[in-house]
Order: structure tokens, then sequence, then C-alpha cells
């Protein structure tokens, strides 16, 4: 198993299971004997409903397919300055943009998971980015985004260069080019304050991310606290039977020495009984011959 193939399975899960299975499966793995693994799936942060209901949708082949083609289409429009194809693609975006959001709460509803009412706006402001930025595309494509989405920068238009005249202008054309300059001014006012808005709701979800990734990791802190406090208890049972059978195995050798020696001192004690048996054995035999020669001799 590598990171790819673990980050697949927890995020394919309900938020709520994910920090248990999480941590589970790291402790699995370095109990397998990869500690740098372990430590990289300890890493994965769980998933917000918004972010998880993305997710879920992302891994249903089709699903989300037509949107991402359209945010690739409309990259390279705005790449190649097509003005034809911008507008076509415009036109298809809202359309498209819409029917993804309904199927992303759809989905999540058919999982058992139905959506808040207020979900649709986090999920269009994901999907919308994924539309005009290739990085956010590619996040919502692996399915694995652990917050929602959104997209700060200006949207490119294209450029429309007018063939210059032969002559001054008339004065119809002067008037339509001052006007068009006053509307591209308002677009750019209204594009800077949508920016500004932007940025100030991204700060907002940044805060929550930090305030949520904070909270996730004091409860990873507590955690291993926990465990630490039963390793110093396993550690202080575990000297304490050490010490024990250290003591045990003190007098134990003790006797072992004293049954060692007893057993020297019977060994020598019956060497020495063998021998004086043998002696005994030797000057009776010398007697009972010198008996016999005796009553031989009287007869």
């Amino acid at each position: 198993m590598d990171l790819d193939e673990a980050a697949d399975r927890l995020y394919g899960m309900v938020p709520e299971e994910f920090t248990t299975a999480r941590d589970a499966l790291a402790k699995e793995t370095r109990a397998a004997g990869d500690a740098a693994l372990a430590k990289q799936i300890k890493a994965l942060r769980r998933p917000a409903v918004v972010a998880w209901a993305v997710n879920q949708a992302a891994r249903r082949e089709g699903l989300l397919d037509p949107l991402l083609d359209l945010g690739r289409r409309l990259r390279e429009a705005w790449r190649t300055q097509d003005a034809e194809a911008l507008a076509e693609t415009g036109r298809e975006r809202t359309r498209l943009v819409a029917r993804a959001v309904r199927s992303v709460r759809e989905n999540a509803e058919a999982a058992g998971r139905p959506l808040a009412p207020g979900a649709d706006l986090e999920i269009e402001q994901t999907l919308d980015a994924a539309v005009v930025d290739e990085d956010a595309a590619e996040q919502v494509r692996r399915g694995r985004l652990t917050r929602p989405l959104s997209y700060s920068g200006f949207t490119p238009a294209p450029v429309v260069r007018p063939a210059p005249s032969a002559g001054g202008e008339e004065p119809a054309a002067a008037k339509a080019r001052g006007k068009t300059a006053g509307e591209s001014r308002d677009a750019e006012r209204r594009r800077a304050k949508a920016e500004r808005e932007r940025r100030v709701e991204g700060l907002g979800r940044a805060l929550a991310e930090a305030e949520e990734a904070a909270a996730e990791a004091e409860r990873s802190r507590a955690g291993w606290a926990a465990e630490r406090a039963e390793a110093v208890r396993e550690h202080e049972r575990r000297g304490e039977k050490v010490e024990t059978l250290t003591a045990r195995l003190a007098k134990a050798k003790d006797k072992l020495n004293a049954a060692s020696h007893r057993l020297d001192v019977a060994r020598r004690e019956e060497t020495g009984a063998e021998r004086a048996a043998r002696a005994a054995r030797l000057r009776a035999g010398e007697a009972r011959e010198a008996l016999d020669a005796a009553r031989s001799a009287e007869d």
C-alpha cells in the first residue's frame, strides 16, 4: 500500500469515520514497519461535509466530467483569446455548474447524507473554481478535497482590436467608443469589488480551516497524550515485574549455588567413602585368608 491507495480509501468514507479509520491505518502501517508512510497517512486531514460531497461526485464516473471538460475548453479559449469559443463556453458555464451542483447534492442524498440548504453556494464556488483554475480542477478530479474551494482571481476576457480607419472617426463611432470605455471601467470596478469580496470570503474560509486544523491537531495531541500515559503505566508495570523476576532469579541463583556446593561435597565424600570401602574390603579379604590358613594348620 502507498499513500495514494491510503488516501483513496480514506476519502471515500463519510467524514465521521475518517479520523478513526486514518489513525487505525497509520498505526497498522507503523506496526508493519513503514514509519514514514504512517506519518504521511496521519497527516491527512478530515474533509468538510461539502468537500466530501464533491469528492464522492468526482468518484462517480461521468458525473462531473462535462463540467471539467468545459473548464479545459474555457481555459484554452482564454489562452488563445478565442472570442467565439469564450462566448460559447460562457453560455454553457452557468448551465453546467448548476447541473453539477444538483448532481453533487443528489449523489450525497443517495449516499444517505443529505446536505444543508446553504451548502449549494460552497459547492457552486468549488465547481466554479474547477472551471477557471487548472489546479482546482485537478484537486476536484482526484476526489481528495478537505475544504471547499473558491477562485479569487480575474477571469480574462478576449482582446478585441478594431481595425484602424483611414480617416477621422465619425461622431456616432466616437460616442460608441466612449460608451464602451465607460462600460469597461464600470466592469473593471465591479470585478475589483467582486475580487475584494472573494478575498474577504477566502480569508474567512482560511480562518475556519485554520481553526479546524488547530482543533484536529489538539484532538491528535490529546490522543497521543493518552497513548503516552498508557505507555508510562505499561512501562511501570513491566518494570515492577522485571524487578520481581530479577529478585526471584537472584534467590534461585543462590539456591542453585548452594545445591552445586552440596553436590560437590557429596561427590568428594562419595569418592572418599568408595576408597575407604575398597580398603576395608581388602583388609577383610586378608583377614579371611589368615583365618582359613590358621584352621588348616590345626587340622
